[in-house]
């Protein structure tokens, strides 16, 4: 069917929910804040539910592609992962889906306002990555659609690649850090399913206990320490001068790592390698995002923040492997 014959957004899922459901739709609203997708707040007299949508006109692949973000929702319904239950799903072009609207706050301490009180963000972070195990616990295998297994060497090649596509005065220092990681990249171990963008911000919470990991556009089948390095680079409000906040009492990386693995040591090697790795994507990141902005492609004054932060995790990143020659 072509896109001039389907019919408005609003108007499939109000009709699809009154006649799967018998829910009658009240209210339909964007939702501020979503990069992938379109993001609704849907109001029915049953209950209230979040609509994702593929955008008119656009492909639905990548961060678009709502359909394989149905699928491991629906996936991990019958485990022990808090996420949102979908209650419908509607692959016809432009595809959508609609999942339970879940109470709670996800806010990123360091860098989201309002600000989260110190002691609820440390023990929101500690929790986060008590619970991040049961993830990596699930058999990924009798997951469909998961695709091929990354390598720490296919995550840094991606990386790489991310960063090289960014005008080098922008990200000065990156290629120091890439030659640094590239010669010591670590042997896989056996691979996880992971969300790709763990983190408080997209976990919902209730006080301190996690109840919703939302955001699941770029899930895939990889190391489990890739996922836990890009934890670390939001427990230090250091990594984002002019952007960020420092959190008194937030947990130490070693910290963080132990309560991942529920032992008194690391448990997990290499973690130096992760931890660079986790603030080279972060400034890789943000180097697109100013590019974007600088070239006029997404005009956002913010952008013009970034500069000193993407200085800082180059910098860190490098001090630490430095640190492991």
């Amino acid at each position: 069917m072509s896109t001039h014959s389907t019919p408005p957004l609003q108007q499939r899922v109000s009709t699809r929910l009154r006649a799967t459901h018998g829910l009658t739709v009240t209210s339909f609203a964007t939702l501020p804040g979503g990069h992938s997708g379109l993001t609704y707040r849907v109001e029915t007299d049953g209950g209230n539910f979040v609509v994702k949508a593929v955008p008119e006109g656009q492909r639905a692949i990548g961060r678009h592609d709502m359909m394989r973000q149905a699928a491991i929702l629906s996936a991990l319904a019958d485990t022990d992962v808090p996420v949102p239950r979908v209650v419908e799903i509607d692959p016809e072009e432009p595809a959508w889906f609609a999942m339970e609207l879940v109470a709670g706050e996800s806010l990123e301490p360091v860098l989201d306002n309002p600000p989260v009180r110190p002691d609820l963000a440390a023990a929101r972070m500690v929790r986060a990555a008590e619970i991040l195990p049961r993830l990596h616990a699930v058999d990924h295998r009798r997951i469909p659609g998961a695709g091929e297994v990354l390598s720490p060497a296919d995550e840094l090649r991606r990386w790489t690649r991310t960063l090289r596509a960014v005008p080098p005065e922008l990200v000065d220092g990156g290629e120091k850090l890439l030659a640094l990681l590239t010669d010591c990249i670590p042997e896989g171990v056996d691979p996880v399913l992971v969300h790709g963008d763990y983190r408080l911000g997209n976990i919902i919470a209730g006080g301190d206990e996690p109840v919703a990991l939302i955001d699941w556009e770029i899930w895939s089948i990889g190391d489990p320490r890739v996922e836990l390095g890009w934890f670390l680079v939001f427990a230090d409000g250091t990594n984002f001068p002019g952007v960020g906040r420092e959190v008194a009492g937030l947990p130490s990386a070693g910290d963080l790592v132990a309560a991942y693995t529920g032992t008194s040591g690391s448990g997990l090697p290499e973690m130096t390698w992760f931890d660079a790795l986790g603030r080279l994507k972060m400034a890789a990141i943000m180097g697109h995002n100013l590019r974007r902005h600088r070239e006029g492609r997404h005009h956002d004054p913010d952008q013009e923040k970034l500069p000193d932060t993407i200085s800082r995790l180059i910098d860190t990143a490098t001090e630490l492997m430095a640190g492991k020659r």
